[in-house]
């Protein structure tokens, strides 16, 4: 006897698209189904999922996340004291927002940007590759997205404090397709956060996709929080385009779900530009990440700077592959890649494969990944002085991560981010 579910299997066929959506993007997402469904699944032949997971793409048992209110989310919201804005979604579905922004600035749901700023939102909507090997996941977010964050800030305006956005996951076996699209014209500034969460022990699926476009001199900060339970798994793709003189700053933090796959990619189009490219990991037990980068310098004189750490428990596992790529023409690049893992189990796996694709002259690029143990006399120092064993681990691994945090240069951000590596580490037997 054959079951089904009584919602049909993400993979199972086209969702019903927006009411009153735009046209474009109802083609959009029509195209996107198609591109899911003639698209091959990854293999162990594709260099992109060397050393992968392959049967954690078995998205089938998923179905998308019904209609959540506020009571469906019994989850602690800890984040920043002082906020410009505030977003809470769960399943998808708007439940809280609240925002104080300056003059001009436009910071709205994706499903009612697309309304109210439909030719904007069409301009810079997953105009980016997707070529770190998810590109049939991607497709798969855009045919299921139905909500997320908007934000534009106008030329010369700065908002002084954060951005908040909760995506939260509600149901046994629910998937949700969050998307943020962010873009700051010249001169601005904006800092946005994003976190993931459950609302319950139940096992979801979240499949998120960002877009940052930094204009000519602006600053853009972002950051994503992962914490889902130990039952869920998470696709996140970063796309993002830095222009003349821009700063871009992305920070991903993982402390949470069974398997997560993050693919970040920089594209520096401008002379001037630069990109760092930060983040901390600390999977513990039997979890997961894996970690995929591009670093692609399409214009002289631009700068990028990759520092990834990763802190592993258990028979945890991690995986990283970065490329630096250089086109012809963009002469004077200055850029680092570096993956550092602690082990702190002799159970523990580490993977990291960087790479370097040069095609232009006088440029300085760098690539490194060290794997290493907490010596025994780094703990015998600490017990000198009255620290237990257990402590003075959690506290060396502390100070391991530390460095990628001070790279936020923002006090409550760096606290933000400090609160949930020391709760995970408090797990830590």
């Amino acid at each position: 006897m054959t079951t089904t579910l009584e919602i049909p299997s993400i993979t199972a066929e086209q969702p019903p698209t927006l009411a009153d959506a735009p046209q474009w993007f109802i083609d959009a997402q029509t195209a996107a189904w198609q591109t899911y469904l003639d698209t091959p699944a990854p293999s162990r032949k594709d260099e992109t999922w060397r050393f992968g997971e392959l049967k954690q793409l078995n998205f089938e048992e998923f179905a998308p996340a019904a209609f959540a209110s506020s009571e469906d989310i019994d989850v602690q919201i800890s984040g920043l004291d002082e906020t410009s804005a505030q977003f809470i979604f769960a399943n998808d579905s708007l439940v809280h927002a609240e925002a104080d922004l300056p003059d001009g600035v436009i910071c709205l749901p994706l499903e009612d940007a697309l309304q109210q700023h439909s030719d904007l939102v069409e301009k810079y909507f997953m105009k980016g590759d997707t070529k770190l090997g998810s590109a049939k996941y991607a497709a798969l977010h855009k045919a299921h997205l139905t909500n997320g964050l908007f934000v534009w800030v106008p030329k010369g305006v700065e908002v002084e404090k954060p951005i908040e956005v909760y995506h939260i996951v509600a149901g046994e076996k629910c998937a949700i397709f969050p998307h943020t699209l962010i873009i700051t014209e010249d001169n601005a500034k904006v800092t946005v956060v994003d976190y993931f969460k459950n609302a319950s022990d139940s096992s979801g699926l979240v499949i998120a996709m960002n877009d940052l476009i930094a204009g000519n001199g602006s600053q853009l900060n972002y950051s994503a929080i992962q914490d889902l339970n130990l039952d869920s798994k998470i696709v996140q793709i970063n796309n993002t385009e830095v222009d003349r003189d821009a700063n871009a700053k992305a920070f991903t933090l993982n402390v949470g779900a069974a398997w997560a796959r993050n693919e970040s990619l920089s594209k520096l189009n401008g002379q001037g530009s630069n990109s760092d490219m930060l983040s901390v990991n600390i999977p513990t037990g039997e979890q997961k990440y894996d970690q995929r980068t591009f670093q692609h310098h399409a214009a002289p004189h631009t700068n990028s700077d990759l520092l990834y750490k990763n802190t592993l428990f258990g028979k945890a596992k991690t995986v990283f592959s970065g490329l630096i790529n250089v086109d012809e023409g963009a002469h004077y690049t200055d850029a680092y890649q570096t993956c550092r893992n602690l082990l702190m189990d002799d159970t523990t796996e580490a993977n990291s494969m960087p790479g370097l694709q040069i095609h232009a002259d006088q440029v300085k690029c760098s690539h490194g990944s060290t794997s290493a143990a907490i010596s025994d006399e780094e703990i015998f120092y600490l017990q000198a002085r009255g620290i237990h064993p257990k402590k003075a681990r959690q506290l060396i691994a502390r100070g391991f991560s530390v460095e990628v945090v001070e790279r936020l240069e923002n006090e409550a951000l760096e606290a933000l981010a400090l609160g949930y590596i020391d709760a995970k580490f408090d797990t830590v037997a």
